[in-house]
């Protein structure tokens, strides 16, 4: 499977049919988890080769606070199967659209193709081209469809936001504001961004990549080399 190519603007990657990843601010920097790590010793950067050193040797020997100091927000679009996977990372801060303020748009994600259930992973998926991909999204497309029908109908009839919202599917796309601190991004990605994560937040995970390695080079090539070296 290719997936859904991702088109990269200015701090925007959108991601799937319909999602996007959008960094909306960010403090800090590689030269931050530098002066933070070395003011414990009442000192100030070395130069630049000393400096990227020290965020290896960071890395390698699991001396991790010096990067919380370093702040991403971003402003996610995502399914809400997706969300719900994301938001077990519990060391960052959320903001979600509301369907009980809000009326939902018809947004739902359609993927691709289906994918099989894994056989030796239980949890996994995998693809296969023994699947009647015409037939499973057609059925697909008539679910959605009455879903958001019934939503609709719901709302038509007098019922409450709260309420109507009950009927719609986990693939409905939602939005939401994310901050989080540069370890806790990195932990976001070795676990999101790997090989046993569901494809559709993998795409997120490797927008996510992008971004990071824009605003912190010296820690991304740190931390691919010790990747490397040390895979999950």
């Amino acid at each position: 499977m290719t997936g859904t190519e991702i088109k990269t603007g200015q701090d925007l990657v959108k991601v799937l049919d319909g999602g996007f990843v959008k960094l909306v601010d960010f403090l800090g920097g590689d030269s931050r988890a530098v002066d933070s790590a070395r003011v414990s010793f009442g000192s100030v950067s070395k130069g630049e080769a000393a400096d990227r050193k020290l965020i290896g040797y960071l890395l390698e020997n699991g001396h991790l606070s010096p990067f919380e100091h370093s702040v991403f927000q971003f402003h996610i679009k995502c399914p809400i199967f997706v969300a719900r996977q994301w938001m077990r990372h519990r060391i960052a801060s959320y903001n979600e659209i509301s369907a009980r303020y809000t009326e939902v748009h018809d947004e739902f994600y359609f993927p691709e193709a289906f994918r099989a259930q894994d056989r030796s992973n239980r949890q996994g998926s995998q693809e296969s081209s023994s699947l009647d991909q015409e037939k499973m999204k057609a059925v697909y497309d008539r679910a959605i469809k009455a879903s958001y029908a019934a939503y609709k109908e719901l709302l038509d009839a007098g019922a409450a936001r709260e309420m109507a919202r009950l009927v719609l599917p986990v693939a409905q796309y939602t939005q939401f504001y994310w901050s989080i601190n540069a370890r806790s991004l990195l932990n976001f990605i070795s676990l999101r961004a790997d090989s046993h994560a569901q494809w559709e937040i993998r795409r997120y995970a490797e927008a996510i990549q992008t971004m990071f390695r824009a605003k912190m080079p010296w820690t991304w090539e740190a931390y691919s080399e010790l990747h490397e070296k040390n895979p999950r």
